[in-house]
């Protein structure tokens, strides 16, 4: 949360900020509420439990884990490092927007009728 606020700090960044957290009683702390009151523009969304696959974050740490980590052998922190930065940068050349292959409400129903089974 110090991040947040040094990076947001300068006024250069007009609205809200809205993070995205899908650990939900991590954000119930006293500690975490206070801070989150002083800083009314951000905005805490909580993807619902079980669904760690609505973060974008989580999606990405799949793919590199599915499509590079998993088909390597790394004797060392700095080959595996190597081998994350060149995944990064390759995935980077041709970067593509993620977009739902459904509306959001057809998403969000599906979780629910999951976690109702």
């Amino acid at each position: 949360m110090k991040r947040t606020k040094r990076l947001r700090s300068d006024g250069c960044f007009y609205g809200f900020i809205r993070r995205i957290a899908d650990n939900y009683a991590t954000h119930k702390r006293p500690v975490v509420q206070s801070w989150l009151t002083k800083h009314p523009r951000i905005h805490m969304r909580f993807t619902p439990t079980s669904a760690s696959w609505l973060h974008m974050d989580e999606r990405f740490l799949r793919d590199i884990t599915i499509q590079r980590l998993r088909r390597g052998v790394f004797t060392s922190v700095p080959e595996l490092t190597e081998a994350m930065d060149s995944y990064i940068v390759h995935h980077n050349t041709n970067p593509n927007p993620f977009i739902w292959p459904k509306p959001a409400r057809d998403i969000l129903q599906k979780v629910i009728r999951a976690a109702a089974s």
